[in-house]
C-alpha cells in the first residue's frame, strides 16, 4: 500500500529543496516514475500536480534560456546527436534518414541544429543533428548556450565521436554537466572502418550497412518507447503506434483522439499482454510492446 498521498506530497516537495533546472527536472522525472499509476482519486490529482511542477521548470529554464535556437517537434520521439566538431554526425544522419546535407573534413561544416525524420520499426523519429560542442559552450562559447537549448527539448542524446578520439567527448560531458542536461544517452563511436571502436561505445561505420542497422535498433531502445499496432474492425492492416510506458488502453485510445479515449469502454488484444489471443479487456488493462489492440467504443 502507497503512503497517504498528503504525507507523500509532503516527501516530495522535501525532495525539490534546493533544486533548480535540470536537477529538479531529473527529480521529478524520478518522482512520477515511483508514483502509483491511478487514474483516478488523490493519487491521480498528486500525479498531476508533480506533471504540473515538471512543465513549471521547463518553461522556466526555456526563460533561462530563450536564446535557444528552436526546433519544431517531430515524429514520437526526438533523438539528439551531439558531439565535437567533425566527429561524423551529419553522415550518420544522411545514411538513417536519406536527408542531404553538407559534409567535409573539416571543423564546423554543420552551423545550425539539423533535424531529420526517418522510420524504425515502423515508428516515425525525429533525428537532431547539433554543430559540434566546443569547451566553455555552457559559458555560450561558439554560440554553446543555444544549442544547448534544443538539447533541453530532445528525449535523448547519441554521442558521437571518431574511432580514433575518443577523449574528446570528455569535454562535450563536462559542457553537458554543466548545463544540467542529464538525457539518455547512446554513445557511438564513428568511422570504425579507419579505427577499432574503444570499449563502450557502439562502432559505426557509415560504408557497413550492418552497422547502420544496428545503430537503428539501438536508438530505438534509447528511446524508451514501447510499439503496440492498432486493428480496425474490416482491416487487415495493423499500424505501430509508440507509447512511453506503463500505459494502457485508454492510453492508446488518447494517442489516436480524445474523443475515442472518451468513448473508449475496453479492447480486443493479441500478444504478450493478453492471456489469450483476442482477449477482452477493459480500459485500464496495461498494454504490452508487440500488443495488437482494437479499441471498443461505446
Amino acid at each position: 500500500m502507497p503512503m497517504p498521498h498528503r504525507t507523500y506530497k509532503q516527501v516530495i516537495k522535501r525532495r525539490l529543496v534546493g533544486k533548480e533546472g535540470g536537477e529538479r527536472t531529473r527529480e521529478l522525472r524520478a518522482i512520477l516514475t515511483e508514483l502509483p499509476n491511478y487514474k483516478n482519486g488523490p493519487y491521480a490529482d498528486l500525479r498531476k500536480w508533480v506533471q504540473s511542477q515538471l512543465e513549471e521548470t521547463r518553461a522556466r529554464s526555456r526563460v533561462v534560456y530563450r536564446d535557444s535556437i528552436e526546433v519544431q517537434r517531430e515524429g514520437a520521439a526526438q533523438i539528439a546527436f551531439v558531439g565535437p566538431p567533425n566527429a561524423g554526425k551529419s553522415s550518420l544522419l544522411q545514411s538513417l534518414s536519406n536527408i542531404q546535407i553538407k559534409t567535409g573534413d573539416y571543423a564546423f561544416t554543420t552551423t545550425r541544429p539539423v533535424p531529420a525524420l526517418t522510420r524504425i520499426r515502423g515508428v516515425l523519429l525525429q533525428l537532431v543533428e547539433i554543430p559540434g560542442l566546443i569547451e566553455g559552450a555552457a559559458e555560450d562559447r561558439g554560440g554553446g548556450r543555444s544549442l544547448l537549448g534544443v538539447l533541453r527539448g530532445a528525449d535523448a542524446i547519441v554521442l558521437c565521436h571518431e574511432a580514433s578520439r575518443a577523449s574528446e567527448l570528455d569535454a562535450i560531458r563536462r559542457e553537458l554537466s554543466a548545463a544540467g542536461i542529464d538525457l539518455p544517452t547512446l554513445v557511438v563511436a564513428t568511422k570504425t572502418d579507419e579505427a577499432p571502436a574503444p570499449a563502450g561505445s557502439l562502432g559505426v561505420s557509415v560504408l557497413d550497412d550492418s552497422s547502420i542497422d544496428a545503430l537503428r535498433e539501438a536508438i530505438w531502445k534509447l528511446t524508451g518507447l514501447i510499439r503496440v499496432f492498432l486493428r480496425r474492425p474490416g482491416d487487415d492492416e495493423a499500424e505501430p503506434l509508440a507509447l512511453r510506458p506503463p500505459a494502457t488502453i485508454v492510453d492508446v485510445a488518447r494517442t489516436i483522439h480524445q474523443e475515442l479515449a472518451d468513448e473508449c469502454r475496453g479492447a480486443r488484444v493479441w500478444g504478450p499482454s493478453a492471456r489469450f489471443e483476442g482477449q477482452r479487456v477493459g480500459r485500464e488493462h496495461a498494454v504490452a510492446d508487440g500488443d495488437t489492440i482494437e479499441v471498443l467504443t461505446r
